[in-house]
């Protein structure tokens, strides 16, 4: 069988083969010794299938598993090179290539996309100069604030290890324990916590970043992604039916839109600090569980992203890609948040148990700049691996070489000083006062649907958790406490 006689006419894509290259003659029947016997081991074909077939997956993302993603464009809109020296800035109306990816945290691979959880919003640049990774979320903050809480952070939030069960008593055991997880908890449980699908979010860097100008000054900044098509978010009660009638919700409808030719967009904006204003703000600019308000330092356009094609492949373009805060161009580089310090090591070395120490090399993750490395061998080299080029440095056979430009990739005249220690964060009064603010932001309605969204899962936990966590709710604000006291107590609660 060429063709099925009843399907529509469609130009052949060749003579299938095995996977090296040779012809086969039929893919539905197996090679027997005889009508009835077994099968021959010499039938490679049935070999070459099942033995692909059974190393098809690998490891899923830890965190982030479940995901949707898009090709388009970065557009330069506001002329910023007095801030840095990033060469796609460097010009009104140049464009650069991007993919985005967007995700639920917590969730596995077959997860339901309309959970109550943050929003990956993932976005790599493929610049003149290498990858720009802006690895973000829909949320401008996060739960924790150094990256050695990470790992316990996202073992609460997985399956028991007991029962396998997701455990409404581990989330809030942890997070009734680091309070400076207050301000996402509330906003997690707003009506942001569960958006409609991935183009009515806006998406942050959440991480206080530095641009760089050529001769080494600097400033701080955080870059916002803010949705043209409007925030849109979906009620418990239709989270709950899409989960059960339709788990991809939030995939389909993305991959519908572009088809569709209605491609979704995003204004992109920074907010900009010099290194005197951000030392002196009232909050710790680098404590990643707070925000910068947009009344001490506005929002300053830097352009627009535009999503227009999507992916010919799941697995080669949206599971194999690999974002990483480290992936950095000139003229921009981290600062001293804790979290993004760890992430910077995490993400690469992630990608590299989970896809290869060659992850780069894989089409979506390359650099239309190209890689030009004295990195050499391990599994899956396929770029030519260098070829005959020396594979060390200093050489005397032409490089590749440095370009001697520190000042273009790190902040000049950083300030560093205090002992080598562990530097404890105090629990002080900023870790309630923006949760408070934000919580005050509400209108009476939603003030009442957060407190039933938190007490739906937090009833669920021991009352001395529930007393735990509803004192943090007080501190933040007495009409909180009481909201979500009165809450507890008609979900069942005996606190």
């Amino acid at each position: 069988m060429v063709h099925p006689t009843d399907a529509p006419a469609i130009t052949s894509r060749g003579v299938l083969t095995t996977s090296s290259g040779n012809p086969v003659d039929d893919n539905l029947t197996s090679m027997t010794a005889g009508e009835n016997g077994p099968i021959l081991l010499q039938d490679f074909h049935l070999l070459d299938k099942l033995a692909h077939f059974g190393r098809q997956r690998i490891p899923e993302r830890v965190v982030h598993a479940k995901g949707a993603g898009a090709h388009g464009y970065f557009e330069v809109t506001k002329d910023i090179s007095h801030l840095s020296c990033a060469n796609f800035l460097n010009k009104v109306g140049k464009r650069t290539p991007v993919f985005t990816r967007f995700s639920t945290v917590a969730g596995e691979l077959g997860a339901a996309d309309t959970a109550r959880d943050p929003r990956g919003f993932a976005v790599k640049f493929y610049t003149e100069e290498g990858n720009w990774d802006m690895v973000g979320n829909n949320i401008p903050t996060f739960f924790i604030r150094d990256g050695v809480k990470f790992p316990s952070f996202i073992a609460s939030q997985k399956r028991h290890p007991q029962t396998h069960l997701p455990d409404p008593t581990m989330v809030w055991d942890f997070w009734s324990l680091v309070p400076e997880s207050m301000h996402q908890i509330t906003q997690l449980h707003s009506d942001r916590g569960i958006p409609d699908g991935f183009r009515h979010m806006h998406g942050y860097s959440s991480h206080t970043l530095s641009l760089v100008k050529e001769d080494g000054q600097f400033y701080y900044v955080k870059w916002h992604f803010r949705t043209e098509q409007g925030i849109k978010n979906l009620a418990v009660e239709d989270a709950a039916r899409l989960a059960g009638t339709d788990p991809n919700y939030a995939t389909r409808d993305l991959f519908n839109a572009i088809e569709r030719g209605e491609y979704p967009a995003w204004r992109v904006y920074v907010q900009v600090m010099t290194e005197q204003e951000a030392l002196s703000y009232k909050y710790n600019v680098f404590d990643v569980t707070k925000t910068v308000s947009q009344k001490d330092f506005p929002l300053q356009e830097v352009g627009r992203m535009v999503l227009n094609r999507n992916p010919e492949n799941y697995f080669a373009e949206v599971e194999q890609a690999a974002f990483a805060p480290s992936n950095m161009v000139p003229g921009i580089a981290p600062s001293p948040d804790r979290m993004l310090q760890a992430r910077l090591f995490s993400y690469a070395d992630t990608h590299r148990y989970r896809l290869g120490a060659n992850h780069h090399q894989i089409p979506i993750n390359r650099p239309i700049s190209g890689a030009n490395t004295h990195h050499r061998d391990g599994f899956m080299a396929v770029n030519g691996n260098g070829g005959a080029a020396p594979n060390y440095w200093p050489n005397s056979f032409g490089g590749p070489h440095p370009t001697n430009k520190p000042a273009q990739v790190y902040p000049k005249n950083v300030r560093v000083e205090g002992t080598a220690a562990r530097h404890a964060f105090a629990d002080v009064d900023a870790d309630y006062e923006q949760p408070g603010i934000l919580y005050n932001m509400f209108s009476d309605d939603e003030k009442n649907r957060v407190a039933s969204n938190i007490a739906s899962s937090l009833s669920q936990t021991p009352v001395f958790i529930q007393k735990r966590q509803l004192k943090h709710f007080y501190r933040a604000d007495k009409d909180y406490g009481r909201r979500v006291e009165a809450a507890l107590k008609a979900a069942g609660s005996k606190i």
